[in-house]
């Protein structure tokens, strides 16, 4: 025969443990999940691998919402340099502020792919995106307009 006692310190304690389980799990059930119909964008749903072909391109550039020409209209290799002057410093902090970083590259030769963007909203003029490609990953990428006294920024849509 085994007898078990119960302090109320204990009851007490399973109570509160109870108490708390319910309170999680009534706040999970009513956690609103994101819908496909919002914009919601984080770098670990973009996919910068896998970049073999003009389609793996143009997909990676829907991805971020973009709409392109169907062929790019330059593709060029390019050689990061060694060490950043000011341009390439502040072109590399654009990239460090989307999750990408060319130190990492320096004098390596990549391909630079340079496409027209044909959905641009708020801007009359050509804008073009660029994506740098080295060893079928996306290393880089912005979006430009081709006015001298034009913009740059990020892949993302503005």
């Amino acid at each position: 025969m085994f007898i078990y006692s119960l302090k109320a310190s204990t009851i007490k304690f399973f109570a509160v443990v109870c108490v708390a389980l319910a309170t999680l799990i009534t706040l999970i059930a009513f956690i609103p999940v994101a819908s496909g119909n919002e914009a919601v964008s984080t770098a670990s749903e973009i996919d910068y691998s896998g970049i073999k072909t003009n389609e793996d391109r143009i997909r990676f550039l829907g991805q971020f919402g973009w709409q392109v020409g169907t062929d790019a209209i330059d593709s060029t290799e390019v050689t990061i340099p060694e060490e950043f002057d000011k341009v390439f410093t502040a072109y590399n902090e654009l990239q460090k502020r989307q999750g990408l970083d060319l130190s990492k590259y320096k004098g390596k030769n990549v391909q630079r792919y340079t496409y027209e963007i044909t959905n641009y909203d708020g801007y009359d003029g050509k804008v073009y995106a660029n994506i740098l490609v080295y060893r079928n990953k996306v290393i880089a990428a912005d979006v430009c307009s081709a006015d001298v006294g034009g913009f740059v920024h990020g892949i993302e849509r503005p």
